[in-house]
């Protein structure tokens, strides 16, 4: 089939280009050690370690070896899933990123939902109604979305819905394995408070693209044959304008899971984003270059995901149309 082939084109371009990327971002990311002059041993024996022993535990640790070897020995481990040991306490980096990863990506997951939603039930809305109060109404708000920060939108939601009222827990997380109702309360108000700018931005490319396209050409010679306003909506305008929005939520993705250090931080949540935060404060070499690596690893799966499916939308898009 030819949207299968499609497919297969999109996924062999994408990794002729993610691997290079891939290849220079671990190497720089491997360079931060050597750049940043961190040690084990600084961490474990403090300031005034003396030159012997800080030569004893970089020895333990292979830090003694020459650089293209270790990052032979690191990037050969890294595609095994073995991103290295924690300078802080020894555990394995991917063990200590799982324990995390489920609550950002659940987080950042919800968040995204919640954008593709309101984001394109605000955007049709408004240029269904185009230049009317409503519109003006729709697009005076969702500016206001995008100016509000997420630890302010957190702050106010937990003030709210979870100390006034009640409704929701105010921290902690609870595993999807042990309900689908308590893993989602305590994830909800979060994933709002990451959804508002990706709800704006979502609404306001849609409603450009959809007013656009409805005063293509190809719309009024639909009407002249009869069909019907909103087979032309849904079957054409909507899928021929959808292109930049999707463009935009390929951009929106690493901002949900750098915004999780914020919103993890506001809500108590031991997630992916705060592991890197507190890593990065530590000086925890090894778990910074896993988080970095992983975030490299998400950003590259998710826009996989979307060029295929605009790719679906919109088949001119992989021609270079």
């Amino acid at each position: 089939m030819i949207w299968v082939k499609r497919i297969l084109l999109t996924l062999a371009r994408s990794v002729a280009i993610f691997v290079p990327v891939f290849l220079v971002a671990t190497f720089v990311t491997f360079a931060l050690r050597a750049i940043s002059g961190l040690s084990p041993a600084r961490m474990q024996l403090g300031e005034q370690a003396t030159p012997d022993a800080i030569a004893r535990i970089e020895q333990q640790w292979g830090l003694d070896r020459p650089f293209l070897a270790q990052y032979w020995s690191w990037l050969t481990g890294m595609l095994r899933g073995d991103l290295g040991a924690s300078w802080s306490n020894g555990v394995g980096v991917s063990d200590l990123i799982g324990m995390g990863i489920a609550v950002s990506l659940s987080v950042a997951a919800l968040a995204l939902v919640i954008g593709i939603v309101a984001g394109f039930g605000f955007g049709a809305l408004a240029a269904l109604r185009h230049a009317t109060l409503l519109d003006r109404a729709i697009t005076a708000v969702m500016t206001v979305f995008s100016v509000m920060p997420a630890f302010v939108v957190g702050i106010v939601l937990v003030t709210v819905f979870a100390v006034g009222l009640g409704w929701f827990p105010a921290s902690g997380y609870v595993p999807l394995e042990l309900g689908l109702w308590p893993w989602l309360s305590h994830i909800l108000l979060p994933a709002l408070a990451l959804s508002f700018d990706t709800v704006a931005d979502v609404a306001r490319q849609l409603r450009t693209g959809l007013i656009a396209a409805s005063r293509e050409n190809y719309v009024t010679g639909a009407l002249v044959r009869g069909l019907s306003p909103r087979r032309i909506f849904w079957h054409h305008v909507l899928r021929n304008s959808s292109g930049p929005t999707l463009a935009v939520l390929g951009l929106k993705f690493p901002a949900l899971i750098g915004g999780a250090v914020v919103t993890e931080t506001i809500f108590g949540l031991q997630g992916f984003g705060r592991f890197a935060n507190d890593s990065a404060q530590a000086g925890d070499v090894p778990a910074v270059q896993g988080v970095l690596v992983v975030s490299i690893v998400l950003v590259v799966v998710f826009n996989l995901i979307v060029n295929i499916v605009l790719g679906r939308l919109n088949p001119a898009s992989q021609r270079g149309v």
